[in-house]
């Protein structure tokens, strides 16, 4: 057996996004649909819980192995709305689609999903008028067949 050895970290190659300002969604059903992005979240990536393999053998430490799938997270977002959103809604909740996360430096996110919630807070004197919405990612298009989200960098 060989025991791990440290790794140095190296300078990140990548861009580093400052500000979240403008980011953007896009449901692909309703490309215009009557919502104003006040906050967005981009999916989160999450490799499952640890598969225990520990057995009589181990002698000191109980092992774990990596999942073999990955579960992209629902994305929660604020927006503002026009109240006549709601024919909108209905028209594409539970639709599946193409959502798009546009970030500030122009890089996109698309993957397969569908709004599963319009939730808007309360109405109240001196408050701007807000809702959430939830999206939930499918992985999958149309024809059922598995598909992951596709980064595209921005343009030069």
């Amino acid at each position: 057996m060989v025991a791990p050895s440290a790794t140095s970290r190296t300078t990140p190659s990548g861009d580093l996004l400052e500000n979240g300002y403008q980011s953007l969604i896009t449901i692909a059903a309703d490309a215009d649909i009557d919502l104003w992005e006040k906050s967005v979240q981009p999916p989160s990536m999450d490799g499952g819980d640890p598969i225990d393999v520990t057995t009589q053998h181990n002698t000191t430490y109980r092992t774990k192995a990596a999942s073999a799938l990955i579960d992209v997270g629902e994305t929660t977002h604020t927006v503002g709305y026009d109240p006549a959103v709601y024919d909108q809604i209905i028209a594409i909740l539970n639709t599946e689609t193409t959502i798009t996360i546009t970030f500030p430096d122009g890089s996109t996110l698309a993957y397969y999903g569908f709004l599963r919630t319009f939730e808007p807070s309360d109405l109240s004197e001196g408050e701007f008028p807000e809702a959430s919405i939830t999206i939930t990612p499918t992985n999958r298009d149309s024809s059922g067949t598995e598909e992951a989200p596709v980064y595209t960098a921005p343009s030069p």
